[in-house]
């Protein structure tokens, strides 16, 4: 007999949600619907010779969202069709005043305003290529991002112009520096805008560059990673389908804009898919909630401790009615990387946020992990995968095993191969490419070949592979979710073990006390390895109950070799732009009182940490203590 409609349609959709619960079969449709959409999209564009993003502005500006605002900033907003008659204002100008040629790169030393957008955009309305300059650079580093991408012409924001001191100049005796006053505004926004023929923009393959980013440098000067065209609308069209993203949203990023982050992921896809950026000019914990509820925003982004900064700032309260404000917004969604697992849900439950997407990638990979988190699955994860994607990926995103001495993947001494990690086991986690074919997925370093060759791996588990490395240990687990472990370098050993400052941060992270710590590990004289030492923030100032209760909160959480020896106690945690800890400094200076500065020490002592000064460090240095 016929089961009846009424009942098999029920029982239709009761099968498919349990089979879509075990596999995840409908987020990784999304996810890899969306890839495929921005492969097929971008050869179509290659073929059509149209890469630039700058036909999608001119599209919506003299389309259906002519009149809709693309850019909020400080009180004012521009529409699609302001925006792109002022980047051909822009563009015209760079050309006739300073020769601005299609290919030739000329570099961006600005903070976040409309004039970032403005000149990159009048760039690519000429078919030239921005170099965006991190605007805390000074002395070497700045004059190193300039000479090598180079420019011959350098824009820079009057704010931060005390940076581009006359040494700096000196060293480009070639380079134009451009101070952009309010008289070169009124020069641009007096051109006759022309717009260029295509053949002005004309590109003949998706893999060329489009924009010039640069790494953090925090282990040495900054390297120009290539973006090309590809990655750029590779991205626009994989955020929106696996994030909710829709073109009804208000993106909110105080991220700076010379970093992918900001740049790409939130700029090229709002603009690309039709939707409005709202744009801070920099990151702040009194202005961010206020500038999202005036803008109404939709969407936030987060890079590094962004999140963990939001809300260990005290709750604003509306001065007229006294009303608690954290929940007086319209988002649902924040989107960005590094959020990390001890605040995940408390941010949330805070600022009530329904929708977390978390994802894991580098300005020079090719790939990355992508988190879309509604629920507590995924708290945490920085990416996850169904049962689809899981089969689909396995020879071609691999987690294997690290040799730490050598920092480099461990080898079998019989066959020279790599070994992958189980389920839970820390691995650097690679990309393979095309031997035959690199730079189809990997442009590299610009003008650098030995560093670009350097995150390459050949031979990994057969002979010929070649393979992308991530520089990052991560873990996977049997239900698909991948989770940061430690950064390749940061990961130390201590009493013959391997400590994760990822895992003992978290730890810490846990503690009502504790706003923010940064782990890294501390040469000892007369000791071998690294002892843990952890710059942390402090909520109270430090008591002799509440270094029993850290000492007790960490033996509880971590085990026994993992348990941090040292607490440098700080009132500012050195950052970089985006917000992400810096390390490699205060590893350099370990903990002899006389290279630290004001900061305080505590040592482990008796199960209490205790102080610890320059009678101690003697003690140390003699080697009359053992730890």
């Amino acid at each position: 007999m016929p089961v009846p409609l009424a009942l098999a349609a029920p029982a239709a959709a009761a099968s498919l949600a349990y089979i879509n619960a075990k596999t995840s079969f409908f987020y990784d449709y999304s996810v890899l619907g969306a890839a495929l959409k921005g492969v097929v999209s971008t050869r179509l564009r290659e073929k059509k010779d149209r890469l630039s993003p700058f036909y999608d502005i001119e599209q919506h500006a003299q389309g259906k969202l002519a009149d809709k605002t693309l850019l909020f900033f400080e009180g004012r907003q521009w529409t699609y069709k302001a925006v792109y008659q002022t980047a051909l204002k822009y563009g015209t100008w760079l050309k006739t005043k300073y020769h601005i040629m299609p290919k030739e790169i000329v570099a961006i030393d600005f903070m976040n305003s409309e004039h970032f957008v403005f000149i990159w955009l009048g760039l690519w309305s000429i078919g030239a290529k921005p170099a965006f300059i991190n605007y805390n650079l000074t002395d070497k580093a700045l004059a190193h991002c300039i000479r090598i991408s180079t420019a011959r012409v350098v824009f820079v924001d009057p704010l931060v112009q005390h940076n581009a001191t006359q040494d700096v100049r000196d060293e480009l005796p070639n380079v134009q520096f451009e101070f952009f006053t309010p008289q070169l505004e009124v020069e641009a926004m007096t051109t006759e805008g022309v717009r260029e023929p295509d053949t002005t923009r004309s590109e003949d393959k998706s893999t060329n560059m489009a924009i010039l980013i640069y790494t953090s440098g925090t282990t040495g000067l900054p390297k120009g990673a290539i973006v090309s065209w590809q990655k750029v609308l590779a991205l626009a069209k994989l955020v929106p389908n696996w994030s909710s993203l829709n073109q009804n949203d208000v993106f909110y990023t105080c991220m700076p804009m010379y970093h992918s982050s900001a740049a790409l992921l939130g700029f090229c896809t709002v603009a690309i898919s039709g939707g409005t950026l709202a744009l801070g000019r920099k990151f702040s914990t009194k202005t961010f909630w206020t500038d999202c509820r005036s803008m109404d925003a939709t969407v936030i982004q987060y890079v590094g401790e962004t999140c963990r900064y939001l809300l260990s700032a005290p709750t604003e309260i509306d001065p007229a009615t006294g009303q608690n404000l954290d929940k007086k917004n319209s988002v649902r969604l924040a989107f960005g990387n590094g959020l990390r697992p001890d605040i995940w849900n408390k941010f949330k439950e805070r600022f009530g946020i329904t929708e977390i997407a978390e994802f894991y990638a580098a300005t020079e990979g090719m790939k990355g992990s992508w988190n879309f988190s509604r629920n507590d699955f995924s708290t945490g994860a920085i990416g996850r995968v169904g049962t689809l994607l899981k089969v689909l990926s396995r020879k071609t995103i691999v987690l294997v095993e690290l040799d730490l001495e050598t920092e480099q993947p461990w080898r079998d001494p019989k066959t020279g191969c790599c070994k992958r990690v189980e389920p839970g086991q820390p691995g650097e986690q690679l990309y393979k490419l095309d031997p035959d074919d690199i730079s189809a997925s990997y442009q590299g370093y610009f003008n650098n070949p030995s560093s670009s060759k350097s995150k390459l791996m050949h031979n990994v588990f057969e002979k010929g592979d070649v393979w992308f490395r991530t520089g990052d240990l991560l873990i996977s687990d049997s239900e698909g979710r991948t989770f940061f472990n430690d950064r390749i370098g940061d990961t130390y050993r201590w009493k013959a073990e391997n400590v994760s400052t990822n895992e003992v941060s978290e730890a810490l992270g846990h503690h009502a006390s504790v706003t923010e710590a940064n782990v890294y590990g501390v040469e000892l004289p007369h000791h071998d390895g690294r002892a843990g030492c952890v710059a942390i923030v402090l909520a109270d100032e430090p008591s002799e109950k509440l270094m029993q209760d850290l000492a007790l909160h960490v033996h509880e959480r971590l085990p026994k070799f993992a348990v941090p020896v040292f607490l440098r106690i700080t009132k500012d945690m050195q950052m970089t732009g985006t917000n992400k800890q810096q390390k490699h400094v205060i590893r350099a200076q370990g903990v002899d009182p006389g290279k630290t500065g004001g900061d305080e020490f505590y040592w482990l002592k008796g199960g209490s940490y205790v102080k610890f000064g320059p009678g101690d460090w003697d003690e140390l240095n003699g080697g009359r203590v053992k730890l």
